[in-house]
């Protein structure tokens, strides 16, 4: 059977259209569009109906997505069962991270990566809005969460040390919080949508009401107002490494409960076979983080 038409119609069904499946691919339109038209011929059968406005899956489409989806990942476990273990990874990699843990992170690592495997290319998306990475045709979103079951493979990759950080013009003037229940007094900085903090001590979870007069909708945001002195944020390690060490932020630790504990996770779609590509990727990661 056709790979070359089974990759046009799995990317087609997770990018919505032929065009999506043709950037994918690093085809053109025409060449998609005849790689589909050739294998419906030789399975008898129409597999997308499209207009042109859309596409769609037809019955046979459906039933045959998966075993198409199957014979790729096959076809790619086949090929590198016999690459060699130094060859590096090949391919394009499609990656999605948080916008600040993208930027301070994962960019200089893809940098480091693309110089190691010259046979990859990247597509990165930067957003602080969580993806369908299976609609997307994402390969890896390297996220910061507690992780909910899904029927997504995930990978701890490491430990995200967080911490509540002020600046020493603030704390001079509104005082040093030494407990959780002192944060009540003080302005705090919370993403959008937040009103809890959460901490654990004592072996239980305790949560807080927080309030303050500004909220965002991304870390850089909160980072910078807590630089102005403008109120305590939550933030990660990664993110303020400088400006601690600087003594421009101060870490602050309360005697009865620490921040509920995150990690960095890689996360990719379930699959039997993991691209070289995709596991190299997060081994770069992880050893950077660690």
């Amino acid at each position: 059977m056709d790979l070359a038409g089974l990759a046009v119609l799995v990317e087609a069904a997770q990018a919505g259209s032929l065009a999506g499946a043709a950037r994918r691919l690093g085809i053109s339109p025409l060449m998609a569009t005849r790689r589909l038209v050739a294998l419906e011929e030789a399975m008898g059968a129409r597999l997308m109906q499209r207009t042109t406005r859309s596409l769609a899956l037809t019955p046979e489409g459906e039933a045959m997505l998966p075993f198409a989806q199957a014979m790729l990942e096959n076809e790619a476990a086949a090929r590198a069962s016999v690459r060699p273990s130094n060859a590096g990874a090949s391919g394009l990699l499609r990656l999605t991270a948080s916008a600040a843990f993208g930027r301070k992170v994962v960019v200089p690592v893809v940098a480091d990566f693309l110089k190691d495997n010259p046979q990859v290319t990247v597509d990165l998306l930067l957003t602080d809005t969580v993806v369908d990475i299976v609609g997307q045709g994402i390969d890896l979103a390297i996220r910061i969460a507690h992780l909910k079951d899904s029927a997504l493979i995930a990978r701890r990759l490491a430990d995200n040390p967080r911490a509540l950080h002020a600046t020493p013009g603030y704390l001079a003037a509104r005082g040093t919080p030494a407990a959780v229940a002192d944060l009540a007094e003080h302005e705090c900085l919370c993403l959008s949508g937040t009103t809890h903090w959460s901490f654990t001590g004592d072996g239980r979870e305790r949560r807080i009401r927080v309030r303050g007069r500004f909220t965002a909708n991304s870390i850089e945001g909160l980072r910078d107002i807590c630089l102005a002195g403008l109120g305590i944020a939550v933030l990660s390690e990664w993110d303020v490494r400088e400006e601690v060490a600087r003594g421009a932020l101060v870490p602050l630790r309360l005697s009865d409960g620490a921040l509920e504990p995150l990690a960095v996770w890689g996360v990719h779609p379930s699959a039997r076979f993991v691209p070289p590509k995709v596991r190299l990727f997060m081994d770069a990661l992880a050893k950077t983080l660690c």
